[in-house]
Formats: structure tokens, sequence, C-alpha cells
């Protein structure tokens, strides 16, 4: 009888993993904000912000509903920019599925499942709310970087381990032992 041996984890489970957790962590932090402190009341309009509450010298929570996408970038006006924008979700969401399916790197795997967790996180924002609810404001002085949420920051820390990858992953060809 051969001892067993522990389940090992592939890059594909791992970057299913990141997404699964980037996905739970985003709407987690949302229901708290918007019903366990009440966020949800303090604004109701796009890009309206509500009175911040400071955490730090250089944080805010605020409530701020997002039309567009990550950052505000490309706001939608109506329900047929909403609808665009969960469409093209949709579709992004899938063809990143499908890469991540594919791919066999770790950190290009994380990459993907950042990514494809927060765009789940503001697209089930945009399918209940029609708009994405966003909370952090961190600012010096009087500048303030865009209010984000976990799914926004996901998407960066996805996209930077996507160009880390593909700029300093070793090339591997066929045939080729670097002499």
């Amino acid at each position: 009888m051969s001892p067993k041996r522990p389940l090992a984890l592939t890059p594909r489970d791992i970057g299913i993993l990141a997404a699964a957790a980037a996905l739970v962590l985003d709407q987690g932090s949302k229901l708290l904000m918007l019903y366990g402190f009440g966020f949800a009341q303090m604004a109701h309009q796009c890009h309206e912000y509500s009175e911040p509450v400071s955490v730090l010298p250089f944080f805010n929570l605020a409530m701020v509903w997002n039309c567009g996408v990550s950052y505000g970038l490309f706001p939608a006006s109506g329900p047929e920019g909403t609808a665009f924008l969960a469409l093209f979700s949709i579709v992004a969401v899938a063809a990143l599925g499908r890469w991540l399916w594919l791919a066999d790197r770790l950190t290009l795997t994380i990459g993907l499942g950042l990514v494809i967790g927060g765009a789940l996180g503001n697209l089930i924002d945009r399918l209940i709310y029609g708009k994405v609810a966003d909370f952090f404001d961190f600012h010096a002085g009087t500048y303030h970087w865009y209010v984000f949420n976990v799914a926004d920051a996901a998407i960066t820390f996805g996209v930077i381990a996507l160009l880390y990858d593909a700029l300093l992953k070793p090339e591997v060809r066929a045939g080729n032992d670097g002499a």
C-alpha cells in the first residue's frame, strides 16, 4: 500500500481560487459597507460623493455609485449603456476564463483570476443596482484618487501580474537550450 500523496494545486486551481477570493472579498466588503455601515442611504446618483468618513489622514470611506467601469472610466448613460457594460463584462470574463483554463504559469493564472473575480464583482453590482458601489478614497491633502472598491483593486493587481508575466517571464523556445 503506497502512502497517499498530498493534493497538489495546479496553477489553474490557484487562479480559480484567486478569482473566488477576489469575488468573495469584494461582495462581502460591499455588503458590509452598504448595509452594515449604512452607506446605501448616503448617495443615490452616479458620481454623487457622500459625506466622507475619515479613517486615516490619507484615507476616507465614502459612498460613490459608479456608472462606468473601473475607476469611473467609460460612464454608461441609461439602461442601454448599463446593459452594454454588463454584456462586455460577460464576454471579457468568458475570454479570460478560457485563457485561465489553458494557462500553466502561476503569475499568469493569479493575474487572470484577480481580473476575473474583480470583473464578476462589479458585474454583480451592475446587474443588481444598475451601477457599481465604490467606497475607498485615498487622498493627499486636497488631491483625491478615484474612489474604488475591492473589485477595482483586484483588477488593477491582476493587470500588474499579467504585465509582470508578459514582460519578465523566461522565454522557452523549442530546441533552444540557451547556448
